[in-house]
């Protein structure tokens, strides 16, 4: 099970610091995306460093069990709060999320299940 984790942490690690950083950097696709759904720019530092945040958390979660739950269920969370946010403003291009979402469950019930 722990190799199952590690694969599924560093992954979804490298695809959080990768939306970090365009979320910071203010990439225009991104960005776009994210003013459409009515996200105020004041907000793109907090959430890049929430997802920079969970990347961590998943990272550090490969030696210290406790830490890499807290992350896993923080972008979980994290994955519900962009899924209602599209579904608020009836935007159903979710492709990301509805991915993304299950890769963070999974890797929070793996080291659940590793620890």
């Amino acid at each position: 099970m722990f190799i199952s984790y590690a694969v599924v942490a560093v992954l979804l690690a490298l695809g959080l610091l990768a939306s970090a950083f365009a979320t910071l950097t203010r990439n225009p696709r991104v960005a776009g995306i994210m003013t459409g759904l009515g996200v105020p720019e004041s907000w793109f530092p907090w959430l890049a460093a929430a997802k920079a945040a969970g990347a961590a958390g998943l990272l550090v979660g490969l030696a210290v069990p406790a830490l890499g739950v807290a992350a896993a269920v923080g972008v979980v969370l994290y994955f519900i709060g962009a899924l209602v946010t599209h579904l608020r403003v009836k935007d159903y291009e979710i492709g990301a999320v509805v991915v993304l979402a299950p890769v963070a469950a999974a890797a929070l019930i793996l080291r659940v299940a590793s620890a």
